[in-house]
């Protein structure tokens, strides 16, 4: 694979490698090849995907078409790109990715903006609480605390790594002052009677158990279960924390809550029956599924 060509003429260009890298990601059944094959390439020689283009006819030399090979194997093998770039952006930042934690996705910037759009810009005294479950890379959280840094921002992941990689994404971005992290599952180690919350956000799991060996490879072979495995019904997470977030909640405070695409009636079920919300609305993702619920504490 990848064998340097022994004449001038015919030596692995950027444009010629990304070329046949490509058609081999193709081959393979590789999701987004000739994306897969930029990123990695422009990983492999510090570049920016515009600059492969601006030198196409670039030649590699031994030590950097070996390092590629080695991506390109990986890749070859479904490792999401993310996890071998090491990077995913979201909300135009850049955030550290390992496989520790769910790789962000673009669909979860929506709540992001619904959150947002509850957030006031100005600064209030006192200045709204956020908190978020299951932070994961802190994606969601730092993202928030870039556009509101006169809020206060708290999240949570039951993975030491996870918020030790949260943290570290906060401080890359100059939010690790305004944003409190803590190692717990969901609300046992909260106090109610302390601090409650102006909003609660999160992205729990939410595939149901026996669909998530179905997965893409990409995801299925390489993306922690736990940030996917939602129970039988994939409704677990989601019936947990609408069941208990109320209680760490402002009166009139929100909870909002990214779901599975066809969960919409479910879990307006799990609201209802919890009697502690009223103004339920659910916000289309960009493909046109309800993929956020917002409610309000009564």
């Amino acid at each position: 694979m990848l064998n340097q060509p022994k004449t001038d003429e015919s030596r692995w260009t950027i444009l010629k490698i990304l070329k046949w890298t490509t058609s081999y990601f193709k081959s393979l059944n590789i999701g987004e090849p000739r994306a897969s094959a930029e990123i990695i390439l422009a990983y492999a020689l510090k570049l920016t995907r515009i600059d492969l283009y601006l030198r196409y006819d670039q030649p590699l030399d031994k030590t950097e078409l070996s390092l590629f090979k080695a991506l390109v194997k990986r890749r070859a093998n479904h490792e999401p790109v993310a996890y071998i770039v090491g990077s995913r952006e979201f909300w135009s930042l850049d955030f550290e990715v390992t496989p520790d934690v769910l790789i962000p996705r673009p669909e979860t910037e929506c709540l992001v903006e619904a959150a947002l759009a509850l957030l006031p810009e100005n600064r209030n005294d006192p200045a709204p609480c956020l908190l978020e479950l299951g932070t994961g890379s802190g994606a969601i959280v730092i993202s928030l605390a870039t556009e509101r840094p006169g809020c206060r921002f708290f999240a949570v992941d039951k993975s030491i790594r996870a918020v030790q990689l949260a943290r570290q994404n906060a401080g890359r971005h100059l939010v690790d002052g305004i944003i409190h992290f803590c190692c717990c599952s969901w609300f046992e180690a909260l106090n109610s009677e302390r601090w409650l919350y102006d909003i609660i956000v999160s992205n729990p799991p939410y595939i149901p158990t026996e669909t998530v060996g179905g997965l893409q490879p990409d995801i299925v072979a390489y993306e922690p279960h736990a940030a996917l495995d939602g129970g039988k019904d994939g409704l677990f997470s989601i019936r947990h924390i609408i069941t208990h977030a109320h209680r760490y909640m402002i009166c009139g405070g929100w909870l909002l809550l990214e779901i599975g695409h066809d969960q919409r009636i479910d879990t307006g079920r799990i609201i209802d029956e919890t009697g502690a919300y009223d103004q339920v609305r659910y916000i289309q993702d960009y493909s046109g599924y309800d993929r956020i619920v917002q409610m309000r504490k009564k």
